[in-house]
């Protein structure tokens, strides 16, 4: 299954960008053109929870270095591959050492509230906005970084908001924040009046919080998101363990969502004893202002509700 799998995926890769070499000394390192761009194919089943299991090889990660490169997962019964760009992870696997056999351990979560990759010592990240082939034909394109586009917290509170509606949820977003929305960007959707009751002791706190997904028609809290766009990411994180410590059977997806030049901080940040021994940093993810935007136009242009990862 694995090769047929893999086989399809560069069949469909050379039919969108031509030729694809296999690179010599890899099985699994690929060249699109004469060093235009470089693919690493790692493949994974499904297994319980809906998690997959990868091991990165730190000589092939080596490989990459100095070309764009794609890490692309695969796994059984995929629509759409997930294409992630080598150089937005670059700094997260500096800062760790490889496991025993020289592979740095991954996983992917598939959940309705947002895919996540999991690096074990560093944390979890929101790939939901890396399904399809936009990526590969980013990086094909030499003019993206010059206009890549800069967004506001309140943009992106409003693409949460809409992501979350989108899906099928009930939208929380603070009452002071709410006439700063962006609705130019976005199909409208309605805000909470009031949080569920049940969370008399965190009520407070999760006032505050940027955007939740309320469960439609339940008192389920199933995301929970603190842009931090210039206040302190650890403060975003210790608002999210005061929720977990009161409301550990809570459990819903905490996500710090920040520009790029943030995610080594959130590295550092999230592996603190602190965060590790309460549990939140198997809870939290690490979200990208461009990965909030490409995920909610994705949806956008596919009319997508309630869709499913």
């Amino acid at each position: 299954m694995a090769n047929e799998i893999k086989a399809a995926f560069l069949g469909e890769l050379s039919k969108r960008y031509g030729l694809v070499r296999k690179l010599e000394g890899s099985q699994s390192l690929y060249e699109i053109g004469e060093g235009g761009l470089r693919v690493y194919v790692r493949y994974s089943k499904v297994h319980s929870k809906n998690q997959t299991f990868y091991g990165l090889r730190s000589e092939d990660l080596r490989r990459l270095e100095g070309y764009p490169s794609i890490v692309c997962f695969l796994w059984d019964n995929q629509i759409e591959p997930v294409l992630v760009p080598l150089a937005e992870y670059e700094d997260v696997f500096q800062s760790l050492t490889p496991a025993g056999d020289g592979q740095y351990k991954a996983q992917i979560y598939l959940k309705n509230d947002g895919t996540e990759l999991y690096i074990a010592g560093a944390g979890r990240f929101n790939v939901e906005a890396y399904f399809g082939w936009g990526e590969i034909e980013r990086l094909i394109d030499s003019t993206r970084l010059k206009f890549a586009p800069e967004f506001s917290h309140s943009q992106i509170q409003t693409f949460l908001g809409a992501i979350g509606a989108a899906k099928g949820y009930d939208i929380w977003i603070p009452q002071n924040d709410r006439s700063k929305l962006e609705w130019s960007l976005t199909n409208r959707f309605d805000c909470r009046d009031a949080l569920p009751f049940g969370f008399e002791p965190i009520a407070g706190t999760l006032q505050e919080v940027d955007v939740i997904w309320v469960e439609r028609g339940s008192s389920k809290l199933r995301a929970l998101f603190e842009v931090e766009h210039s206040t302190p990411i650890y403060s975003g994180l210790l608002r999210f363990n005061d929720i977990h410590l009161v409301a550990s059977a809570l459990r819903p997806r905490f996500s710090i969502v920040a520009n790029d030049a943030r995610r080594s901080l959130f590295v550092r940040q999230i592996n603190r004893p602190t965060f590790q021994v309460s549990g939140l940093g198997e809870l939290c993810t690490f979200f990208e202002y461009a990965d909030v935007a490409g995920w909610h136009n994705r949806i956008a242009t596919r009319g997508a509700t309630n869709e499913a990862s």
